[in-house]
């Protein structure tokens, strides 16, 4: 993958897309799915990995994990290039929600996660050539307000799943959309609410604390599904959907 040198700056947040190159699809089954988590997860560190041997060093820590008596989580001794505060994973892109703690790490961060997500996929399908567009998408999060607006606008783009013209028309079914998204696996929604679904993959204290919990973060997203537009796209910055 080839990108636009842009300037990202270390401590910053930035709402990031990747789309896969003319809208075809990433992820076709729950093991693509299952990948692209554990990309977004293994690909975040400086270190060179090997995914095998990456995989049999989760195995071994999944194992000390259940053979301890102790509730402590294992030590990540990664040096991470961003620190990952949220993500969703749509059938044919990615929304990211990256703070920078090494100089280029998320341009770094997002040409592992092409280049290896992409070898991955081209041999499973028997595929050549790209995988995504060229660049991803990236927005500077510049105030508490515009966070916590693309806190909800990530964890909601699931609905297009069952509604696809919900954009343009409304949501028709609130209820059925919330219920949706609460039991949407590809995202952290789930582990924002209290769920465990990937707790590993994302450092949450500092956004929990911007939307002011987990019931008052449930409490905004629903109230925009049910009140669908009162988040304008300006005010979120919203032009990655």
């Amino acid at each position: 993958m080839v990108y636009e040198i842009r300037q990202f700056n270390n401590g910053e947040i930035y709402h990031v897309v990747l789309k896969a190159i003319d809208d075809n699809l990433l992820f076709k089954d729950t093991n693509d799915y299952y990948r692209g988590i554990f990309s977004i997860y293994e690909f975040n560190t400086i270190q060179p990995i090997t995914i095998q041997e990456r995989r049999k060093a989760r195995l071994c820590i999944k194992k000390l994990a259940s053979d301890s008596s102790s509730n402590t989580p294992p030590i990540d001794k990664r040096d991470k290039f961003v620190e990952i505060f949220a993500f969703c994973l749509m059938p044919n892109h990615l929304h990211l929600l990256l703070k920078q703690l090494k100089d280029e790490g998320i341009s770094r961060f997002m040409q592992k996660i092409g280049g290896g997500y992409a070898g991955y996929f081209n041999r499973k399908y028997k595929r050549r050539g790209h995988l995504f567009q060229d660049r991803f998408t990236a927005v500077h999060i510049e105030n508490d307000n515009q966070l916590r607006n693309v806190f909800v606008y990530v964890h909601t783009n699931p609905i297009a799943s069952i509604e696809p013209n919900w954009k343009e028309n409304g949501i028709k079914n609130p209820a059925r959309a919330i219920e949706f998204i609460e039991n949407y696996k590809w995202s952290s929604y789930q582990d924002y609410l209290g769920k465990k679904n990937f707790p590993s993959v994302t450092e949450r204290d500092f956004l929990r604390e911007v939307m002011g919990g987990p019931d008052k973060a449930r409490a905004d997203v629903n109230d925009w599904i049910q009140y669908k537009g009162e988040i304008s796209e300006e005010s979120a910055y919203l032009v990655l959907e």
